[in-house]
């Protein structure tokens, strides 16, 4: 039995799924992303990473790790209901690390959603988190 196996019967899904952060991986041609919710960056790197997060989190990261694409212009758009906020994001090297942020307010509970585009203007991924009941 692979070890993967072994630890799903041990521990369960659930406690398998626990252990594993959310991230999305794309590719599309030679570019890959990966990108992971989190409530901050340290070192480069995404720290309390999620996809459910309190009323009053204040600030929300979504990280992301490019391959394949210097030079280009990423996008994260950013959205909540109606409203959509975006933020570009150039990439400097063949193996890049960048983020952006989005200030929450307590009262902007529910459904988020950020779409990772590139400089072609397709989304690429769309990662969604649930700030507060979500009701």
């Amino acid at each position: 039995m692979s070890s993967i196996k072994q630890v799903i019967g041990r521990l369960g899904l659930a406690a398998l799924a626990a252990t594993i952060p959310v991230s999305i991986m794309a590719q599309t041609g030679e570019v890959t992303v990966e990108a992971v919710l989190a409530l901050g960056i340290e070192e480069r790197e995404p720290v309390d990473t999620g996809s459910v997060f309190p009323a009053d989190v204040g600030r929300v990261w979504l990280w992301m790790e490019v391959t394949g694409a210097e030079g280009q212009t990423f996008s994260h758009v950013w959205s909540h209901g109606e409203n959509e906020w975006t933020v570009e994001l150039r990439i400097g090297a063949d193996h890049w690390r960048t983020w952006s942020n989005k200030s929450i307010p307590p009262e902007w509970t529910g459904e988020w959603q950020v779409g990772v585009r590139d400089g072609s203007g397709p989304v690429l991924r769309t990662v969604t988190f649930t700030v507060g009941s979500g009701e």
